[in-house]
């Protein structure tokens, strides 16, 4: 009996160590924070954590989707105002193979602002880019520096990442809090951009990488009863509907969340709008369903949920707003998600405090969560503020997992984490994803960036002086 308890006790301390040798090697770090939230859900697994500075100092990323170009673009902020790109092409041994940061960063530091704050990669013409968005404070040497763009092509030779142009926004100071790259229907390739103004900057990329100012137009924040003239937009998205045949605006901005028209983005037409919400007096974050149906909205502050609306009375002409959400979903009362990427059935969010957490919107008037994963490993209202702007040492939950992106193609899922770093996760049952499986239209934030948006008919040549 004494042997056969002696063995156990072997085996229970063999299993445990081999787990801390695993997360070891996936970079998970083995000593925690007294009370911290640690592990997650059986069926998520961690594949790797590279830690990148400490707080605050990781922002949002984006991973491109060829399973040929295994690359993850991760924002850096503050002194680190630049970006790291993480390479996946080996699962067993993901690392950093590439690091910018601005240049004469000390020029920027009497008010450095949030520095190096999202990113998005693009094709164009057969070459590959990456667009660093860029928020430096009034009185920096770049307050008007909106965001650099790189040519990515020769990954993973480094040498060959070349600057390519820098957009600047001279007639709104403070950069792009935000940019999104968006292949339209007409064929060309378009970056959105949030400004300090009531509007989104919209750029023609071939114009800007041939050196010119590339502007052609902005979306409009609809006026709202005393609302601030410098309120605009935080995050949109852009997607193509094949029903309607129209290229959507999906922007969070001053008052709620706005659906606009940009089929012809030079005068965008407004479609639909989420205002008059109960606790929502400024949009944060709305991604729609593969069908343009249903959105799921963020608004920051804590214990604010996810909020899921039905838009088909505003698209059906029965009325002009929605104000009533239909479901909503929070991992932790206490805590608030932050950024989130659809994937029909499931939502993947960066859940601050709360990590990765994947829900379940089938039934969008009772979402569910269905995995999770404590990637901050931190204490409840750490004692310090991040995500101000200068920093505070008031206490916030708006630490943890800041942004999430998901490769389409094998269902890897990427978090950028403020306070621990870069983390890339797999779901159980989850290895991948076509919404045709699902029957609706094949459209998420991830572009096709040789065919254009699916369905959409084949554009005419564009001439490069439009």
């Amino acid at each position: 009996m004494r042997a056969h308890r002696c063995l156990v006790v072997l085996i229970g301390l063999a299993l445990a160590a081999s787990r801390l040798v695993a997360q070891a090697r996936a970079g998970v770090p083995t000593a925690v924070i007294p009370g911290a939230k640690v592990g997650g859900s059986a069926n998520v697994r961690v594949l790797s954590h590279i830690p990148m500075g400490g707080l605050e100092k990781v922002a949002d990323l984006d991973i491109e989707q060829e399973l040929a170009r295994p690359y993850v673009y991760v924002s850096q902020l503050r002194e680190r105002a630049g970006f790291q790109i993480v390479s996946l092409r080996d699962l067993g041994n993901i690392r950093t193979i590439y690091s910018w940061r601005i240049e004469n960063i000390e020029l920027h530091r009497g008010n450095l602002g949030w520095g190096g704050k999202i990113g998005r990669y693009f094709k164009l013409k057969g070459r590959y880019y990456y667009a660093q968005s860029f928020e430096f404070g009034a009185g920096s040497v770049d307050q008007d520096l909106g965001a650099i763009v790189f040519d990515v092509t020769g990954l993973p030779d480094t040498n060959t990442i070349k600057e390519r142009a820098r957009i600047r926004a001279a007639g709104a100071l403070g950069g792009f809090h935000n940019l999104v790259a968006y292949k339209h229907s007409d064929g060309r390739v378009l970056v959105f951009t949030t400004v300090r103004a009531p509007r989104a900057n919209i750029y023609d990329m071939e114009k800007v990488i041939a050196g010119q100012d590339g502007l052609i137009g902005s979306v409009p924040v609809p006026e709202q009863p005393g609302g601030s003239p410098l309120r605009g937009y935080h995050d949109f998205f852009l997607g193509y509907d094949p029903v309607t045949h129209q290229d959507k605006f999906y922007g969070a901005g001053a008052g709620g969340y706005y659906i606009y028209d940009v089929t012809k983005p030079e005068d965008p037409k407004l479609i639909a709008s989420i205002t008059g919400t109960s606790g929502v007096t400024g949009g944060h974050t709305i991604t729609p369903t593969p069908d343009h149906r249903y959105v799921v909205t963020e608004t920051e502050y804590q214990y604010a949920p996810l909020r899921f609306f039905d838009l088909k009375p505003a698209l059906d002409g029965q009325v002009k707003t929605i104000s009533r959400p239909i479901g909503a979903w929070n991992f932790d009362w206490q805590d608030l998600p932050h950024n989130h990427e659809v994937r029909w059935p499931y939502v993947f969010v960066s859940s601050y405090e709360d990590g990765l957490s994947v829900v379940n919107m089938m039934d969008p008037t009772n979402p569910y969560t269905v995995g999770y994963y404590y990637t901050c490993q931190c204490q409840h209202e750490v004692d310090y503020g991040p995500l101000m702007d200068p920093p505070t040492t008031s206490k916030s939950v708006m630490q943890g997992a800041w942004g999430v992106d998901v490769r389409n193609a094998d269902g890897v899922i990427v978090i950028g984490d403020v306070t621990s770093g870069f983390w890339a996760l797999k779901m159980e049952g989850f290895d991948g994803w076509n919404g045709h499986q699902w029957g609706l239209p094949n459209m998420s934030s991830a572009q096709d960036w040789d065919n254009g948006p699916e369905g959409a008919p084949k554009p005419q040549k564009v001439s490069s002086s439009r």
